[in-house]
């Protein structure tokens, strides 16, 4: 088993900045490549980026390409999320979560263990 702690969600202004943290405990960090998905109020959950295991790949939706940053720190068992230029449609519950194969990353299905999630809401 691994458990995923999300932290670092809340209110922020249009144009402004947050850095999601994810801290993993468990199993071997480093066994796990992460991802980032967020569901709005009223939709599915959506991919929005993802990071191998050792950090040297990245992928991207393109809603947030340009504009979040995905990285993590194998030490100290933890992914981040840094959210740059938020806009209101940022807004939802954003959840980190672990695959041991990243060939689908930007499915659901492929990630093994979620968090229960951070509020992350973005306002005009």
């Amino acid at each position: 088993q691994v458990q995923l702690v999300e932290s670092g969600g809340g209110l922020v202004q249009a144009g402004g900045s947050l850095r999601l943290s994810c801290a993993a405990s468990g199993r071997t960090f480093t066994n796990y490549h992460m991802g980032w998905f967020r569901q709005a109020p009223g939709k599915e959950r959506e991919f929005i980026t993802a990071i191998n295991w050792i950090g040297i790949s990245t992928y991207y939706s393109a809603s947030v390409q340009g504009r979040f940053t995905i990285s993590r720190d194998n030490a100290k068992n933890m992914v981040y999320l840094q959210m740059n230029s938020l806009k209101p449609e940022d807004t939802a519950v954003y959840y980190c979560a672990a695959a041991s194969d990243l060939s689908d990353y930007s499915l659901r299905a492929a990630y093994d263990y979620w968090g229960q999630g951070t509020q992350v809401t973005v306002s005009s």
